[in-house]
C-alpha cells in the first residue's frame, strides 16, 4: 500500500464526521458530499506529515469549504426572489428505516439534527452558522474557528452566542419518545387514508405550522406553501389522501415521519415535530429534482 492509499484510509476514518459537519452547515446532501470531496482534494495536496491533529485539521477545512459555499449562496440570494422561498424551504431529509428496535436504541442510531433545527440554521448568517455548528455541535475551540471566519476568538464567541439565542428562540420543542411519535404519525396516516377530518384536527396542534417545498420550478404555486392552523393543515392533508396509500413510516432526521415512494422512487418526504401528543410542525419535501437524488433509504444517488 502506497502513501496515497494510506492517506485515503486515514481520511475515510473521518468521513462520517466531515459529512455530518457539512450537512449541518449546508442542509444539502449533494453539497455536503461535494464539500467532503473538496476537503479530500485539499488534503491530498498537503504534506500530511506536517498535520499534528488530522481530525481537527479536516474539520476546520471542511468548515471553510462550507463557509465559502454559504457565502456564494447568500450572494445569489441577494437578487430579488419570491418571498415564499424562506417560508417553504425544506432541507434535504435523511431517511432511515424504522426498525423494531426499542426507542432508546433508535435514539442512539438516529441523526441528532432535525429538520426544524436545519431550517433555523438557514436563517443565520454564514459566519454565525459556521461558529454555531463547529463549536456547539462539534466542540471545536473558538481559537480554531476564529481564523476561518476572520475574527478574533472573543468576537467568534459572540457570534456563537448570538446564533445560540436565535436557535433557542426559534427551534420548536419535541417529544423524544419515538414510540409516542410513532403512535401519533400512524394515527395521522390512518386518518388521512380514511378522509377523517375531525381525527386529523384532533392530532394537530391548533397552531400547527406546515411548510411544503415543491422546488424552484413550481415554488409559488399551490403545491409550494406555508400555512398555519389545524383546520387549514387538515384540509391540505385531505387533498393528498389519494396518495396516502403509498406512504410508509420511516425515520426522517431522527424522528418518525412518512415517505411516499412508488417502486423505489421517492415522491415526497414528510418530517414532523410531535409535542404533548400532537403534531406541532410539518415539513414536506416534494421537489422532484432533489428527491430524484435520493433512493427510498435516503442515500444520495
Amino acid at each position: 500500500m502506497d502513501e496515497t492509499e494510506l492517506l485515503a484510509d486515514r481520511f475515510e476514518e473521518h468521513r462520517g464526521r466531515l459529512r455530518a459537519v457539512a450537512y449541518r452547515m449546508l442542509g444539502s446532501l449533494p453539497e455536503a458530499e461535494d464539500a467532503v470531496q473538496e476537503t479530500w482534494l485539499k488534503l491530498s495536496r498537503t504534506d500530511a506529515d506536517e498535520i499534528r491533529n488530522l481530525g481537527g485539521w479536516l474539520t476546520t477545512v471542511v468548515g471553510r469549504v462550507c463557509l465559502d459555499l454559504l457565502r456564494s449562496r447568500t450572494k445569489r440570494r441577494e437578487e430579488p426572489i419570491d418571498e415564499t422561498l424562506s417560508e417553504t424551504f425544506v432541507p434535504d431529509p435523511l431517511i432511515r428505516p424504522l426498525t423494531d428496535l426499542d426507542p432508546e436504541a433508535e435514539v442512539l442510531q438516529a441523526d441528532s439534527v432535525g429538520l426544524a433545527l436545519l431550517i433555523v440554521l438557514e436563517t443565520l448568517e454564514p459566519a454565525e452558522r459556521l461558529t454555531f455548528v463547529l463549536h456547539d455541535m462539534f466542540a471545536v475551540p473558538f481559537d480554531d474557528i476564529a481564523p476561518i471566519v476572520e475574527r478574533t476568538p472573543a468576537t467568534t464567541r459572540q457570534l456563537a452566542s448570538r446564533a445560540r439565542r436565535r436557535v433557542q428562540g426559534a427551534a420548536p420543542s419535541a417529544d423524544p419518545d419515538l414510540g409516542r411519535q410513532r403512535e401519533i404519525v400512524e394515527a395521522f396516516l390512518a386518518a388521512a387514508r380514511e378522509g377523517d377530518f375531525d381525527a386529523l384536527v384532533a392530532l394537530l396542534h391548533p397552531d400547527v405550522a406546515l411548510r411544503a417545498d415543491s422546488g424552484a420550478l413550481v415554488r409559488g404555486a399551490a403545491a409550494s406553501k406555508a400555512m398555519r392552523g389545524a383546520h387549514a393543515v387538515a384540509e391540505q392533508a385531505l387533498m393528498f389522501a389519494p396518495f396516502a396509500h403509498f406512504a410508509r413510516l420511516a425515520l426522517v432526521n431522527g424522528s418518525v415521519g412518512l415517505v411516499n415512494a412508488e417502486e423505489g422512487q421517492v415522491l415526497s418526504v414528510m418530517g414532523v415535530t410531535v409535542a404533548d401528543g400532537r403534531i406541532t410542525e410539518m415539513y414536506i419535501l416534494s421537489d422532484p429534482d432533489r428527491l430524484a437524488r435520493l433512493d427510498a433509504s435516503g442515500s444520495v444517488r
